[in-house]
C-alpha cells in the first residue's frame, strides 16, 4: 500500500487575516479550540495515512500546535504557499511517501472521506499526479458564494473541469457564469473547490521549480501554477452527505463554521 503523509500548511502573516491559524472557533461543547488543532484533528481522522505533520514558519503556530499533540516541521519564510512550503517539508519527513496531501489549515469542517477519496484517486494504474476535490454547490450553498462576492469578501474557489475531470480552470469568481435562479436544495453547475491537495513527490519538486504564472499571480490561487506548468490537475467529486462545507476566509466566517461545528457535533 502506497505510504501517504498530510501536511498542514499553516502561516501567520496572511494578508487578508493575520493570525488565522490561531483564531478560535466554539464546536458543540462551547470549548474554543484554535483554527490549526481543528484541522489538526480533521486530518487525524482520516484512514490509511501514516504521518500527520503541521509545517510552519512561525514559532508562535508551532508552539500551539506543539502543545496540542501536533509533530511539526519548520520550514523557511520563503515559502510563498502552502505547496511550495510542502514542497519544502517534504524532505524532512522520515521517509519519501508515495502520496503527499496538503490539508490546508483553514478547513476544519473538511470531513475524512474526502481526504480519502483523493487519495484513493491518487493510487493505482493511470493515477494522476495532482487531484484536488471538488464538491457540487446547491442553490443555497451558490447564494452564499454570491453574497461573500456582493459583499466584496474573498471567498470560497470555484472550479471548472473537462468531460474527463481535468481542470481547465480555478478562480475565486464565481465560475462558470449562470444567471439561473436556483432552489436552496437543487444542484447547480457550480462546483465548490475544496482546498486539499494530493500531489505526488515528482509534482512536488516540478512545482517548487517552476516559477509562478501570471495566472497565480492575479488569482492568488496556488494550484493554478500546476496548470500553467502544463501539468493536469483532476477534480476529484465529493459527495457533502448534507454537511455543510466552508473554509475560514474571512473573520465573518467564524460564526458559519461555529454553526456548523455545532449542528454535527464536532467538540
Amino acid at each position: 500500500m502506497p505510504q501517504t503523509a498530510i501536511l498542514i500548511p499553516a502561516r501567520y502573516a496572511s494578508t487578508r487575516y493575520p493570525g488565522k491559524p490561531l483564531a478560535e472557533l466554539r464546536g458543540a461543547t462551547g470549548r474554543p479550540k484554535t483554527l490549526i488543532q481543528r484541522s489538526w484533528e480533521a486530518a487525524c481522522q482520516v484512514c490509511g495515512v501514516a504521518a500527520v505533520h503541521v509545517t510552519t514558519d512561525d514559532g508562535r503556530i508551532a508552539d500551539a500546535a506543539t502543545r496540542f499533540g501536533a509533530q511539526v516541521i519548520m520550514t523557511s519564510a520563503t515559502c510563498r504557499n502552502g505547496t511550495e512550503r510542502c514542497a519544502e517539508a517534504m524532505a524532512h519527513l522520515p521517509g519519501t511517501p508515495d502520496i503527499v496531501v496538503n490539508l490546508q489549515g483553514d478547513a476544519p469542517l473538511t470531513p475524512p472521506h474526502f481526504v480519502e477519496a483523493l487519495i484513493g484517486a491518487m493510487r493505482g494504474a493511470g493515477a494522476p499526479a495532482v487531484a484536488t476535490p471538488v464538491l457540487e454547490t446547491t442553490g443555497a450553498h451558490l447564494a452564499r458564494l454570491q453574497e461573500d462576492r456582493r459583499q466584496g469578501r474573498v471567498g470560497g474557489t470555484t472550479a471548472v473541469a473537462d468531460r474527463l475531470g481535468r481542470a481547465l480552470y480555478f478562480s475565486k469568481e464565481i465560475v462558470p457564469f449562470t444567471g439561473a435562479a436556483y432552489r436552496a436544495d437543487e444542484i447547480t453547475p457550480v462546483l465548490h473547490h475544496v482546498g486539499v491537495y494530493a500531489y505526488t513527490p515528482e509534482a512536488l519538486r516540478l512545482y517548487r521549480a517552476a516559477e509562478p504564472g501570471p495566472l497565480e499571480g492575479l488569482e492568488g490561487l496556488e494550484q493554478l501554477r500546476f496548470l500553467e506548468t502544463g501539468i493536469p490537475v483532476a477534480c476529484v467529486p465529493v459527495d457533502g452527505g448534507g454537511r455543510a462545507f466552508w473554509e475560514l476566509n474571512n473573520p465573518s466566517d467564524i460564526p458559519v463554521i461555529e454553526e456548523a461545528l455545532k449542528a454535527q457535533g464536532i467538540a
